[in-house]
């Protein structure tokens, strides 16, 4: 079946996500969590918090698209030291980021009604321990509101 990715999909989403308490919402288009290829639309709000992360698998390079808003993506090195910082916005100069497996990393979103769309390989499995970031706040925890407003800076914003 052919599915459109259009305004009223995103709008959906984006609404769902306002409602969620993790401030994001994803829709999957692969049929299930083992499917080889995962293809995602993510709705994100500026105050959702997605811990720095990394994918050891080398068949888990990350591809990221925006399609509405703006969002931050920072990269670290081991120790959690910021590399490299990049804002992604819908229609701008720089739309999407090709993340390559072993990289840490961490997404934001710099405007309300944020909406990408990520592929990567399947199945899912979720994020082990050697793959989360020691050195960051996990996501619910006190802290991570003040780190997140440090990666902001990092991007050079400060709004969110």
């Amino acid at each position: 079946m052919i599915t459109r990715l259009d305004q009223s999909m995103m709008a959906g989403l984006v609404e769902s996500a306002r409602q969620s308490p993790r401030r994001r919402v994803h829709r999957n288009f692969h049929p299930d969590d083992v499917y080889p290829a995962h293809r995602l639309m993510i709705a994100i709000e500026p105050d959702s918090y997605v811990p720095p992360h990394r994918h050891l698998s080398p068949t888990k390079d990350e591809t990221i698209l925006v399609l509405r808003g703006s969002l931050g993506v920072v990269f670290f090195d081991a120790e959690g030291v910021v590399e490299n910082s990049v804002v992604l916005r819908a229609g701008g100069e720089v739309l999407g980021v090709d993340i390559p497996h072993g990289v840490f990393h961490t997404v934001f979103a710099l405007e309300p009604g944020t909406v990408i769309f990520e592929a990567k390989a399947g199945p899912y499995v979720p994020v082990s321990a050697d793959e989360r970031a020691a050195w960051a706040p996990l996501e619910g925890v006190t802290e991570a509101a003040g780190y997140l407003a440090a990666l902001r800076e990092a991007c050079g914003s400060t709004s969110g």
